[in-house]
């Protein structure tokens, strides 16, 4: 017998209210620096029970409020960069940070009313599981994308990120949301036939292989991640740039007899690469002639772009431009309409051009190294395609916006698993952490205090072979979640068919 509608007045639609918005701040837990991965079917499992007593307009709500608890409570940073050091005051800011909340919830409106719009209760636990993930994409990619906090990211360190060499991230969220719906399933309505499906999704990854790929060499590389854990809010100034040179010049002497490569951080000189080739030729005169040297910097072109760049001196090869820009940090939408109108649209640097898509991988130390600045790790697909053309990752960002928050513990999570979903070392070097190297299963092997300068030493290894992720990329997985939308599709379209022909 189908169930009534629930009033939008009566204590049920306001118990399913409340657990959205639980759930929401449940799967900020699964994260880093918590790790509680297993909150994750949890919180699926709260969105997904009762939907079918709601109207459209009333499963969209309660997906607004799951996006509510999850952005306010998992990207509470971005309040610290637009206060700290977007120059914005305390009414302003938080203000801002609530319309960044309110609105990246509407992701998760979007997906429920949706979900409950056009499906039918029969085989819901697959259809759910499938157009989330489906939302998933659609957030990674709409309006330059923020795929921050994605269900699977959280999945890195738990018995499902054996899957994650397969099809990546996204295979990860389908999975964890399809824990969630049949946990919901099985004790709810207590479905015993969802064991069977729970046990295959927890037990297949025991048969999966350990390791994709293979080390290219008998002998590690030995490599120095760099932080300087300059001040951000003085750093464009006349005194930061002299503090950056001193200070990133007097940490490279202190490692440059013991490695083969040296890392410095995101924009580590506050200056052009035009400007800084003074600096840089004093710091290579006292490397070894083996040994590499890249660096975080900005290029300005003959047209008077910039570009946020990767650069090399030494035995380096190539250089790299960012592809991915972060809106407002790094260039303004609608520039012409909001440029000079508070100081948080004037940061310094926020007029940067992008890079080429295809760029080949720089060379450094004998390996080919895929680059992504900064926020670019968090994206699988463009991490996906260096992977494919390099021995090793690295990734140099400038973490200091965050603060003390817990952004870069997240930050640094999702680096994890882009190693582990390309099997490729990645080598991390941020302005003040968390600067790491993680090896290919994903796992931190050395890491540098946080808010310290400090240097890193320690090796790493050139990996061949590639992963099924890395050579197909996300792809399956966002087919598989579409295969799992269309049965519930078809069955309401049957369903609403039948009445409809009764009725001519």
């Amino acid at each position: 017998m189908k169930e009534p509608l629930v009033s939008r007045r009566s204590p049920a639609f306001y118990g399913q209210l409340l657990a959205a918005l639980i759930a929401g701040v449940l799967t900020t837990l699964t994260a880093s620096p918590f790790k509680l991965w297993w909150l994750g079917p949890v919180a699926i499992a709260l969105v997904y029970t009762g939907l079918y007593r709601l109207t459209p307009a009333q499963a969209a709500f309660k997906g607004w409020l799951y996006g509510v608890g999850l952005f306010a409570s998992g990207t509470s940073w971005v309040y610290v960069s637009i206060h700290d050091y977007g120059y914005t005051g305390v009414p302003l800011a938080v203000f801002l940070t609530a319309l960044f909340v309110v609105v990246l919830a509407l992701f998760f409106a979007a997906t429920l009313w949706l979900y409950r719009r056009f499906f039918t209760p029969r085989l819901a636990f697959l259809t759910f599981a499938g157009i989330w993930v489906l939302g998933e994409v659609l957030r990674t990619y709409l309006f330059t994308g923020f795929p921050w906090l994605l269900l699977g990211s959280s999945q890195v360190d738990a018995p499902l990120a054996e899957w994650a060499p397969v099809g990546g991230v996204y295979l990860l969220s389908l999975l964890v949301a399809l824990s969630g719906t049949l946990l919901a399933e099985l004790v709810l309505c207590r479905r015993l036939w969802a064991v069977a499906p729970l046990a295959a999704i927890w037990l297949v990854p025991l048969a999966l292989p350990g390791q994709w790929t293979h080390r290219a060499d008998a002998e590690p590389t030995r490599v120095a991640l760099l932080q300087g854990n300059l001040p951000q809010l003085t750093k464009w100034t006349a005194e930061g740039q002299r503090e950056a040179a001193n200070t990133y010049a007097r940490l490279t002497r202190q490692v440059a007899d013991d490695v083969d490569l040296i890392l410095w951080p995101e924009t580590a000189l506050p200056m052009a690469e035009q400007d800084a080739r003074m600096v840089l030729s004093r710091v290579q005169a006292n490397l070894a002639p083996d040994t590499a040297l890249m660096t975080g910097i900005v290029q300005r072109n003959a047209a008077g772009q910039y570009f946020n760049s990767v650069v090399g001196v030494g035995d380096v090869e190539g250089s790299y431009q960012k592809e991915h820009l972060v809106p407002f940090g790094e260039y303004l939408p609608l520039e012409s309409l909001l440029r000079g109108t508070i100081d948080f649209f004037d940061l310094p640097m926020s007029t940067f051009a992008s890079g080429a898509g295809e760029q080949t991988p720089m060379s450094a130390a004998g390996t080919a190294l895929g680059n992504a600045i900064c926020y670019e790790i968090i994206y699988p697909q463009l991490v996906a395609s260096r992977a494919r053309h390099s021995g090793a990752l690295i990734t140099v960002s400038n973490d200091t916006w965050f603060g003390g928050s817990i952004g870069p513990h997240q930050h640094l999570q999702m680096a994890r698993l882009r190693a582990r979903e390309n099997g490729r070392y990645v080598l991390r070097a941020t302005s003040n952490g968390i600067t790491a190297i993680i090896n290919p299963k994903g796992e931190v092997e050395a890491r540098a205090p946080q808010f310290e300068a400090a240097s890193l030493t320690g090796e790493f290894y050139a990996m061949e072979g590639l992963t099924p992720f890395t050579r197909l990329g996300s792809w399956p997985a966002w087919l598989l979640a579409g295969a799992l939308v269309i049965p519930g599709l078809v069955r309401r379209r049957r369903a609403t068919a039948g009445p409809e022909s009764q009725r001519r």
